[in-house]
């Protein structure tokens, strides 16, 4: 047993059994001044105010906040390489589209990954994956797609599951075979070719993806994908409306999605779609700074009383950073969410987005002690202004302090 006394703000605070946060409710995740976190068996056993009870080893924050661990929904970092010829492209103005058009992008990827040897592979994303655990990321959502062969697909669902069974994290593994059409294969080809990687990519993946969006899959491909994953116990996540308003949104609702993830470009038809079901809207605000994209329109959505998370969307081409305090950051900055709104979205609703908030994402009796404490003096408010400044003295993964 242990306890973290002295906590100038434990912040996070969400009563058990709360799986997701609504509209104005992820303005009232809870704070308590001057408070102790009792921690056993590698879950929160209790908090408070006032003095903590006795027994175990004691941690003294020093007046340092705490708060619930990152939990990031949306990544691709398990590639090879990197894409940083590309970044000269695009500052020389070319559109993330073009750069796809001439052949890079997801393909060059591909292409490198399947020179790259399962070990090394593993090797290169676990430097990945240390780096956003040591930034306080506790919970992530890994996908393919870089492989577009039903080979490489199967080599990069097996490198995600040596990266769970390496690291205290939580770890979530989606399988995309529909990123990008492989080459060598007609659009029609490779859709018939991913429906028959689905059977072996179920052994090994939680979800199912597609990029339904312009330039990539259609609603009747994104259709066809999902209903087959489906069948093999694949729950639906899906990438839609990052280059157009592409109907992914409605397709992955129809099929009864996770989330629906990007939401760069939306109408009221989107959240229309969205109201009343248990689909968890996903906005990369990550991508719209380094794309130069839209953000998503996270204060109507919230204003029209859905959930809402941000992930990072970790990948070579369009986002290359795990950082979700910078996530965090955006939604505020950019997105105009509060810090209390945008905590919600980076921790507990990000969780949903995983199927994971029975088990982290907020301070609760009974979850996983998935933590971040702070240097003394750091506020919630102070996380999102002060957005570059190293604000971390230890993260917890369940409960024990995580060194990269």
């Amino acid at each position: 047993m242990k306890t973290i006394v002295n906590i100038g703000e434990l912040v996070g605070i969400v009563p058990s059994g709360v799986l997701r946060l609504s509209g104005a409710e992820m303005a009232s995740m809870g704070v308590l001044h001057n408070a102790w976190l009792q921690i056993d068996g590698g879950r929160i056993v209790d908090f408070g105010i006032g003095t903590p009870p006795p027994g175990g080893e004691v941690i003294d924050a020093r007046g340092g906040m705490v708060l619930p661990a990152f939990c990031d929904s949306h990544t691709h970092l398990v590639y090879a390489g990197s894409r940083e010829g590309e970044f000269l492209d695009k500052l020389a103005g070319l559109s993330y589209e073009e750069i796809a058009a001439r052949g890079g992008g997801i393909l060059n990827s591909a292409d490198l990954l399947h020179e790259t040897s399962a070990d090394e592979l593993f090797e290169q994303s676990m430097v990945r994956v240390r780096e956003v655990l040591a930034m306080g990321t506790a919970a992530l959502e890994i996908k393919s797609g870089y492989g577009l062969r039903p080979e490489d697909e199967l080599k990069m669902l097996r490198v995600i599951a040596r990266i769970r069974a390496a690291v205290p994290a939580l770890v979530r593994a989606t399988f995309l075979g529909a990123h990008a059409v492989g080459r060598g294969y007609s659009h029609s080809e490779y859709v018939d070719e991913v429906l028959k990687m689905i059977p072996a990519a179920s052994e090994l993946a939680d979800f199912i993806d597609v990029f339904c969006d312009e330039g990539f899959f259609t609603v009747e491909d994104t259709d066809r994908i999902l209903a087959e994953g489906l069948k093999y116990g694949l729950r639906p996540k899906i990438h839609a409306n990052e280059l157009a308003v592409s109907g992914g949104v409605q397709v992955g609702v129809k099929h009864k999605a996770l989330s629906v993830d990007h939401l760069e470009r939306t109408t009221d038809a989107e959240v229309a779609a969205l109201k009343g079901t248990d689909t968890m809207p996903v906005m990369l605000p990550g991508s719209s700074f380094f794309l130069g994209l839209p953000y998503g329109r996270a204060r109507d959505f919230v204003g029209a009383g859905l959930p809402l998370a941000l992930a990072s969307d970790y990948n070579p081409g369009s986002s290359p950073s795990g950082d979700m305090r910078f996530v965090m950051a955006l939604g505020c900055i950019k997105m105009k969410l509060s810090p209390a709104e945008a905590l919600a979205a980076v921790t507990l609703n990000g969780a949903y987005a995983m199927g994971l908030s029975a088990e982290t994402g907020s301070i609760s009796r009974g979850k996983r002690a998935d933590l971040i404490l702070s240097a003394p003096g750091w506020s919630l408010t102070r996380l999102a202004y002060n957005y570059t400044t190293p604000f971390i003295r230890q993260v917890f993964l369940a409960g024990v302090t995580y060194i990269a």
